[in-house]
């Protein structure tokens, strides 16, 4: 067993040096996620697609943010897999104005999540929400693909360090107050750097080292994707990280 676990952290890590032998990883445990995404959302093979790519991004995030202190890397990817579906399922609850239910996820943990599936009366809605996000995050991505850039990129470019994420934000935060840009580089798929790292006071170099995060980011603001905006801005520093 030591002997495994020995192999796949070193998979890991190597993943973590390469983004060609992270979809090698990623292909080859995807049964792995597959199961674990099952086994949260409590449906069968086919039903749950939209639950597998976010169960594929956590196994990105999670081989991204993997370090060997802690501990075994494929029950720490199982548990970022979990919270990352409960996070989605938690909002797409406030979209659908439904209550919070709780109901067992992991029956030897005893852990507790959401109730998943929506009552009877809002089946319809609960559908129609699922079309939006799949339609959006297609769009979403044809977008993305325009300037060049993967959801993948976005997460191998997130920063890594509180302050360097707060800073992308006060970049963020900058473009929304002066729509022009937003306009410019929507029109150019160019980011007006120089306005932006003045107005916003972040050194150019950190936005040199985000661009595809930052240019994902803006993206998601200047269409209404209200859905995207959502995970992108669940994308957060790993604890204990130590990436810039």
């Amino acid at each position: 067993m030591a002997v495994i676990e020995h192999d796949i952290v070193a998979q890991v890590y190597a993943a973590k040096a390469a983004s060609e032998a992270a979809d090698a990883l990623i292909r080859q445990y995807m049964g792995f996620i597959r199961s674990e995404a099952m086994k949260t959302t409590k449906k069968s093979y086919g039903e749950n697609e939209d639950e597998i790519s976010i169960a594929m991004f956590a196994f990105y995030e999670a081989v991204m943010n993997y370090e060997k202190g802690r501990g075994a890397f494929l029950p720490y990817a199982a548990r970022a897999i979990r919270s990352r579906l409960i996070d989605y399922y938690r909002k797409e609850k406030r979209h659908e104005h439904v209550g919070s239910l709780h109901a067992p996820a992991d029956e030897e943990e005893k852990t507790e999540l959401l109730d998943m599936l929506p009552d009877q009366k809002n089946e319809v809605e609960a559908y129609e929400m699922r079309e939006a996000s799949r339609k959006e995050i297609q769009e979403f991505e044809k977008q993305l693909a325009v300037l060049g850039i993967t959801f993948s990129d976005v997460a191998d470019n997130c920063p890594k360090q509180e302050r360097t994420l707060a800073a992308c934000r006060g970049v963020l935060d900058y473009a929304r107050k002066n729509p022009e840009l937003l306009d410019r580089f929507v029109k150019t798929g160019r980011l007006p750097v120089n306005e932006l790292s003045q107005g916003s006071g972040t050194d150019k170099k950190t936005m040199e080292r985000h661009r595809k995060y930052l240019a994902a980011i803006l993206l998601a603001f200047t269409n209404g994707y209200e859905i995207i905006r959502g995970h992108l801005c669940q994308i957060g520093p790993g604890k204990g990280g130590s990436g810039r």
